[in-house]
C-alpha cells in the first residue's frame, strides 16, 4: 500500500526498469534443469511498488533458478491499473486488496498454480480468508498491516488518543504540529471512523459529514500534506501527530525511540498487498515460482527486514517480532486481528472518484 514505502534502499526509483542478469561464471549456481525446458521462458517480467523488496530477492532468485528477472515499478494502483487495461504483458503483479477486486471484475487475472506453490502453506492466518479472494484462488498476500496514529510519547498525553480517538487530528492542542497522509481513501476512512461510519460507505451524507470533518482539519490545525516524507519528518521528531501505514510507522519507531504508534478504537483500514497473474502473463509457470520463492522464510524475512512491512510468512511474522527479533518491542509491526470495526477497503470506483475531487477541495479550502 502502498502502498509507498519504506526503509531507504538503493534502489533508484527513477529509473523505470531495472535489468539483472545471472551470473555464468559460477557452476554452483547453475539449475539443474534448463529453464526454458521447465517453465517455457528464462525471463520473468515483474511489476512492484518502488522500495518494496529486500537488496537481494531478484538476485538470490536469478541465481537459484538460472533466470533473468526485470523489474518495473508503480507508485499507485491506478498507474499499474491503467497499464494493464493498456495490454502491457507482466508475469506479476503486486497490487492492494480493492485494486484485486476491480482486476478480477474486469478478468485481467489468472488463477495461480498450487501444485506449484507448496510454501502456501506458510501465509499467516490473518492474510488468508481476505474478502476479496477468500480462497487464495488468484493472489497470495506479499505484505500487510493497517493504518494509524504515530506520536511523539513526549508531546502527546496518550489519554488524549484514547479519549478522542481520530478527532484528536483536530484538537487545537496540537495545531500547527500534525503530517496528514495524502490519499483521499486513507483521509475520509479516518474523518468517517471518526463519525462511526463505514469507510466503504456510499452514503451521500455520511460522505458529506466526512468532507465537512476534514475541511475543518485542514482549516484549523494547518495540517502538512505528506506521502513518503513523513518517515524522515517523524524520525526527526518534526512533528508530534501523524497518519501513517504501519510499515512506515515500523521503520519510524525502530529509528526513535520517542515515537509510538496508536490504532484508534473506531477501527481502521487492514490493507494487504498480494502476487498475482495477469490474464495475459507470458510466463505463469516462472510467475508461480517465484511466488513460491517469495513465500520462503529467507526471501520472506530479507523483505520484511528491509523495508518494516509485515511479513505474510507466519513463521517470519512471529520471530520479527518476538522477544529478541528485529521489531520486538515496534508494536506497529503486528497488526491488529479480528477487530470488529476494522475493515477492508472494497473497490467501487465511482466512490473513489468522488472522493479524490471532495479531497482536492479540502486541501484547497484555506
Amino acid at each position: 500500500m502502498k502502498h509507498n514505502i519504506k526503509k531507504i534502499l538503493s534502489v533508484l526509483l527513477t529509473a523505470t526498469m531495472l535489468f539483472s542478469f545471472t551470473s555464468c561464471g559460477n557452476s554452483s549456481n547453475t539449475p539443474a534443469e534448463d529453464p526454458v525446458e521447465k517453465y517455457g521462458s528464462d525471463t520473468l517480467k515483474l511489476y512492484n511498488w518502488g522500495e518494496y523488496m529486500g537488496d537481494t530477492l531478484i538476485s538470490d532468485f536469478e541465481k537459484q533458478f538460472g533466470v533473468n528477472v526485470i523489474v518495473e515499478y508503480f507508485d499507485s494502483n491506478e498507474m499499474m491499473y491503467t497499464k494493464i487495461q493498456a495490454g502491457d504483458a507482466y508475469d506479476i503483479l503486486v497490487p492492494s486488496d480493492y485494486m484485486i477486486e476491480r482486476l478480477l471484475a474486469n478478468n485481467s487475472l489468472q488463477p495461480i498454480d498450487k501444485e506449484m506453490i507448496p510454501n502456501i502453506s506458510n501465509l499467516s492466518e490473518g492474510v488468508k480468508g481476505l474478502p476479496y479472494d477468500p480462497d487464495n484462488t488468484y493472489s497470495v498476500p506479499y505484505f500487510w498491516g493497517t493504518v494509524g496514529i504515530v506520536y511523539n510519547k513526549n508531546n502527546v498525553d496518550i489519554k488524549d488518543l484514547e479519549q478522542q480517538g481520530y478527532a484528536i487530528l483536530k484538537n487545537p492542542k496540537y495545531k500547527g504540529k500534525l503530517y496528514m497522509y495524502d490519499s483521499e481513501r486513507d483521509s475520509f476512512m479516518i474523518a468517517l471512523k471518526s463519525l462511526g461510519y463505514s469507510m466503504n460507505t456510499d452514503n451521500e451524507q455520511e460522505i458529506e459529514q466526512a468532507y465537512q470533518w476534514l475541511k475543518e482539519l485542514n482549516d484549523t490545525m494547518e495540517p502538512v500534506y505528506v506521502t513518503d516524507e513523513v518517515i524522515d519528518g517523524m524520525m526527526n521528531g518534526n512533528k508530534d501527530l501523524a497518519v501513517v501505514y504501519s510499515g512506515d510507522a515500523t521503520t519510524i519507531l525502530y529509528e526513535n525511540e520517542d515515537m509510538a504508534y496508536y490504532l484508534p478504537e473506531e477501527g481502521t483500514n487492514i490493507w494487504s498487498d498480494a502476487m498475482v497473474i495477469p490474464a495475459n502473463a507470458e510466463n505463469p509457470k516462472l510467475a508461480n515460482e517465484f511466488i513460491n520463492y517469495v513465500l520462503t522464510y529467507d526471501a520472506s524475512y530479507g523483505n520484511s527486514e528491509a523495508v518494516g512491512y509485515t511479513s505474510s510468512n507466519q513463521e517470519v511474522m512471529d520471530n520479527m517480532s518476538s522477544e529478541g527479533g528485529l521489531y520486538e518491542l515496534v508494536p506497529s509491526y503486528l497488526p491488529r486481528t479480528g477487530y470488529e470495526k476494522d475493515e477492508v477497503f472494497q473497490d467501487n470506483a465511482v466512490l473513489k472518484e468522488k472522493l479524490s475531487e471532495l479531497w482536492i477541495k479540502v486541501k484547497a479550502s484555506n
